[in-house]
């Protein structure tokens, strides 16, 4: 299996949550092919050179992937799309910054060599969801023909922090997903979720569709809380010279089950201590004088 993670842009955060996703696969090298990191900020990812296969991703290539609709989530989709074609017999699995590895995935690759596709988890099918953009976009691409099929209230939206294409049928899947992207695209369709909705329609038509959360967690829902964790095992890591190995085994000590995946604060709390901060600002501050 070849393992895809994609960062970009310069905001550290996405970096770090990336090199901490790679530990976690580390301990299982013998399930994996290559990981792959592409990326545009390759000084990143020095320290893991000897364990992945570091991809520089120009501006110029990314403007390429994104389309004539310059649909900037689209690249993800073109990622997937390149390493099928450069290893057509090997199993794909893309997988967010934002999520990490925490149990044996021996099972999962089993199931991806014998045929099965992956993502994350079933959000519910897009006809019934009841968010704002939700609603809006299936009332735009309800009957939406792709020759073999329509979209129907059947269609399921998936969460894309985790895709994976066996090998079989991967090119025609990709290539369904990229058809469903652009066409969306074409039609206006709100763009917030249109890869994501684009993958899990392809890989459904395709193959059918399991669940990778039994090993793989997803902390979308509360990184604040999880940068911080993160930032202080790299911390240490950097203070005390551990090395990549080290960092491997110190992450089985990990108290990941003490922290929520998901917490939503209530908007009033937000309003809230927004309205502290701006009534009450910091005074006296001192600084470094010329």
């Amino acid at each position: 299996m070849n393992l895809l993670f994609l960062t970009f842009g310069p905001n550290i955060k996405n970096h770090y949550q990336a090199n901490f996703a790679i530990l976690s696969f580390l301990r299982y090298q013998k399930e994996l092919n290559t990981i792959y990191v592409f990326t545009d900020y390759p000084e990143y990812y020095t320290r893991l050179q000897a364990q992945v296969q570091i991809i520089t991703v120009t501006k110029e290539q990314l403007t390429a992937w994104e389309g004539p609709h310059q649909f900037f989530w689209r690249v993800k989709i073109k990622a997937i799309e390149q390493l099928i074609q450069e290893s057509p017999d090997q199993p794909v699995m893309y997988v967010d910054s934002d999520v990490f590895l925490y149990q044996n995935p021996q099972e999962l690759c089993t199931q991806l060599r014998n045929g099965a596709a992956f993502m994350h988890q079933p959000e519910g099918r897009l006809s019934a969801l009841q968010s704002k953009t939700e609603k809006r976009m299936w009332q735009q691409v309800q009957g939406m023909d792709f020759g073999a099929f329509k979209l129907n209230q059947h269609h399921q939206m998936w969460n894309a922090g985790v895709v994976a294409l066996p090998s079989q049928n991967n090119l025609a899947a990709v290539t369904l997903a990229l058809d469903i992207c652009d066409k969306m695209c074409a039609q206006q369709v709100t763009p917030r979720l249109i890869e994501q909705f684009a993958l899990s329609v392809a890989l459904q038509e395709t193959y059918g569709l399991r669940e990778a959360k039994p090993w793989l967690a997803h902390y979308w829902g509360n990184k604040d809380e999880w940068n911080e964790h993160i930032s202080q095992f790299f911390l240490e890591s950097h203070l005390k010279g551990f090395s990549v190995e080290q960092d491997v085994a110190r992450l089985q000590q990990f108290q990941y089950r003490s922290l929520a995946l998901i917490k939503r604060n209530k908007k009033t709390r937000t309003r809230l201590m927004q309205a502290i901060d701006h009534l009450f600002p910091p005074k006296n501050q001192v600084f470094i004088e010329e």
